[in-house]
């Protein structure tokens, strides 16, 4: 793409009224005020605008003056957000930074008046631009059209200096690298395996959400490639890195590694816990590894393993329990052995097991597991048939979880004469396994039944 074709875009673009509004105010007042980073360089790219931010050498005093609803969401910092035309506009004033004691804020900030100096405290030329819709002035200090057009990241000055400024920088480039398509400039990632320390000391919390955005990516193993020739690998995932290089058996064309981070990125793009599944369903891999007698290689019950890898993985980085509890539940069971000779019980048991609402993300990490092995065999076809006949089941209203049941623990406690307690639970579970094997038998008064006659044996017993 020509730098002049990126530029005129941003005369081309249909601003939003709130943004407008916002900047003719601020200009009314007596004051600069610039489109400023990341929207700059999306509109030139022609990609969606999730947030629009405006820097201005007005005060955060003087900006509250200026607009009705103000929410002080930085103001130490010199940042408000101003809502206006429906929109939440982030403001900040023109500002220097200094000390990063912590790795991630500035010790001290300083309020100046040119943009220009404000622009030089950003971490990369493509997010250093500003823009003014309003005069159509566009400041690129860096060559950041430059670099925009040839699909690179450079960091602004020194990148050494830059990324230990604020740790989490090095994983921004590789973030904004694998989002974009782009390429990181060798300075710069040279850079970023010399500031690992202050990346170290970054918040796990913060990580994550940087991890979290690599994985909406076209292909998030761009993003865990740089990751590992820079190191950032071993520190946040160095259970991946067993997998590198270490071989598979006839199923795979390669590493376990490799076929980990392929498998991201066949999964769907808009399932993201699936893609986390992907990614470590075979983590336990390089642990299980034996060679058999014959020379077959072979990864015997690697799933269990790799869901406790992979536990250990995500708490570390702070990943929500549910969240990590539902993509463990994919990599334990992502090794089914469907065959045409299953029952309809069995198949039944397979869904309890694997949970209902959790039966068709898991078929996409079969499939992107399948696509991964890169040996293009075709595609399966017992999965299609696994797939019809699950979904005949589930159309049949077979019971799969004791919510199913015709009774439910009221009827177990009043029967049993208990209060609420785990035996609750258990009476409830032996009824969905005889209702699993014999679904007609779901019938309220066959179950109360049962249940008396299951008392009255305990009793009995007692």
């Amino acid at each position: 793409m020509r730098e002049k074709d990126l530029e005129r875009r941003l005369t081309e673009y249909n601003y939003p009224e709130g943004i407008v509004s916002t900047i003719k105010a601020l200009r009314g007042a007596g004051y600069d005020a610039f489109l400023v980073g990341g929207c700059v360089r999306d509109i030139m790219l022609e990609r969606e605008v999730v947030d629009f931010d405006i820097a201005t050498d007005a005060r955060p005093e003087d900006v509250i003056k200026l607009f009705r609803k103000v929410i002080p969401t930085g103001i130490k910092h010199g940042t408000v957000t101003v809502i206006e035309g429906g929109m939440e506009i982030e403001i900040t004033t023109f500002r220097t930074e200094s000390g990063y004691s912590d790795a991630r804020r500035p010790d001290k900030v300083e309020f100046v008046s040119s943009i220009e100096d404000d622009l030089r405290r950003r971490d990369f030329t493509i997010n250093a631009f500003a823009y003014d819709p309003l005069e159509h002035e566009f400041i690129d200090l860096f060559d950041g059209v430059s670099d925009l057009s040839k699909g690179v990241i450079r960091a602004v000055g020194d990148p050494v200096e830059r990324f230990r400024e604020d740790g989490l920088r090095p994983l921004r480039a590789v973030r904004i690298a694998t989002a974009l398509g782009f390429e990181i400039e060798m300075r710069t990632l040279i850079a970023i395996g010399e500031t690992l320390e202050c990346f170290k000391r970054v918040a796990k919390e913060r990580v994550l959400d940087e991890l979290r955005k690599i994985m909406r990516a076209v292909k998030p193993s761009v993003g865990f490639e740089y990751m590992r020739e820079t190191g950032i690998l071993e520190i946040i995932f160095p259970e991946l890195l067993e997998g590198y290089g270490v071989t598979q058996n006839e199923f795979h064309a390669y590493d376990i590694y490799t076929h980990s981070l392929y498998s991201a990125d066949f999964a769907p793009i808009d399932k993201p816990l699936v893609r986390w599944a992907a990614l470590l369903h075979d983590v336990g891999k390089a642990r299980t590894r034996e060679v058999r007698e014959d020379g077959r290689v072979t990864f015997y019950n690697h799933e269990v393993v790799s869901v406790r890898m992979a536990m250990v993985m995500l708490e570390r980085i702070r990943f929500p329990k549910k969240e990590m509890e539902y993509v463990c539940n994919l990599i334990r069971w992502h090794m089914f052995n469907y065959t045409p000779e299953w029952t309809d019980s069995a198949v039944r048991r397979f869904i309890r097991r694997v949970g209902v609402d959790a039966v068709a993300d898991l078929f996409d990490l079969r499939i992107a597991d399948f696509h991964a092995n890169g040996l293009n065999l075709g595609f399966p076809p017992y999965l299609d048939e696994f797939k019809k006949r699950i979904e005949s089941i589930l159309e049949a209203g077979d019971a799969i979880t004791v919510r199913d049941l015709k009774v439910d623990g009221n009827d177990v406690m009043k029967i049993y004469g208990i209060g609420p307690s785990e035996k609750v639970g258990r009476v409830l579970n032996e009824l969905l396994s005889v209702v699993i094997d014999e679904p007609q038998k779901n019938e309220r008064e066959y179950l109360l039944n049962l249940l008396r006659e299951w008392a009255q044996r305990e009793g009995d017993e007692d």
